[in-house]
């Protein structure tokens, strides 16, 4: 039973599908029209400017913001109807406004504060009924298999796990809070700005993490400014309404999303032959709306992606 059990907690990742996905706020869309399958265990990179959905489409794939058009479904729960569910299997790493650390905590303060929240919160009665000496191992080991699986090293820390945030460098930051989030063993990990602020080792360093915890069997989704290669690529921009008034001007197809037929619209190079195509792997988030003055007021913007934020109260 005991080998059971364990091998139950152990974490498998979650496949995630979406289709025509798509959040409003009042001002505008924070993203629109996003459609991609990713498998169990897969790292998937959501990359685009600042202010064009990225963060609400984190969110919205972990269940913490209500979607308004299309379908989505991750490990099988659809969503919004099951946002709660799709809850309870993902976690959150960094994400600024909605999970972040407190710099006056020392970490080891932070995983023992999770690690309490982790028994009181998701423990079986079975596990309330334990010795408290088998608790507190219990909860040493979950501590010591997140610490190890997030590559952070509390012996080179300048204090060790006494150290505070605020003397954390960016990148032990981000591992600490992979570390928490992975304490919960989840089917689905998703962190904000994963290589935001980081120098190009560390940016190396970052992504290898992520990878290892894809390679775990947990399902990544990361939000960043530009997505490595071997990553599942989605991603979101940010549409001038102004841009568009001008394309339809022109003669342009208001009603097509961004990307589309981009074969035969691309601009040919210097011989001749047309540019290359989106990859099959990137998604387009750009909005799309019936004409030019819909266009101006159900932007994918800055302002649609802030109210939208606003309204779940992580602005």
């Amino acid at each position: 039973m005991g080998a059971e059990a364990e091998a139950e907690e152990r974490p498998h990742g979650a496949a995630v599908v979406a289709d025509g996905f798509g959040l409003k706020g009042p001002r505008g869309w924070a993203f629109r029209e996003v459609s991609f399958r990713a498998e169990p265990g897969a790292l998937v990179a959501i990359e685009g400017p600042s202010g064009s959905g990225r963060t609400c489409l984190l969110l919205a794939l972990t269940g913490r913001m209500k979607a308004k058009e299309g379908t989505a479904e991750v490990g099988g729960l659809p969503l919004p109807r099951k946002m709660a569910a799709v809850r309870r299997i993902s976690a959150l790493g960094h994400v600024p406004g909605v999970s972040e650390l407190d710099p006056a905590f020392t970490v080891a303060e932070h995983l023992g504060e999770r690690a309490l929240l982790q028994r009181r919160f998701d423990g079986s009665v079975r596990t309330f009924l334990r010795r408290p000496s088998e608790r507190r191992a219990a909860a040493r080991a979950r501590i010591d298999e997140a610490v190890a699986a997030s590559g952070l090293d509390l012996a080179a820390l300048p204090k060790g796990d006494r150290t505070s945030v605020r003397d954390l460098e960016r990148l032990e930051a981000l591992r600490l809070s992979i570390a928490l989030a992975l304490m919960g063993r989840p089917r689905l990990l998703a962190v904000d700005d994963a290589d935001l602020k980081l120098s190009d080792t560390d940016r190396a360093e970052a992504w290898a993490l992520l990878r290892s915890v894809a390679g775990s069997g947990t399902t990544v989704l990361a939000v960043c400014s530009e997505a490595p290669e071997d990553a599942l690529r989605i991603t979101t921009l940010a549409t001038d309404a102004a841009e568009a008034a001008e394309a339809a001007a022109d003669g342009g197809d208001a009603g097509t999303p961004a990307g589309a037929d981009a074969a035969d619209d691309a601009p040919a190079d210097d011989s001749g032959a047309p540019a290359a195509a989106p990859s099959a792997d990137t998604a387009s988030a750009a909005g799309r709306t019936e004409d030019a003055t819909d266009r101006a007021t159900e932007d994918t913007t800055e302002e649609g992606t802030a109210d939208a934020l606003a309204e779940t109260g992580r602005a």
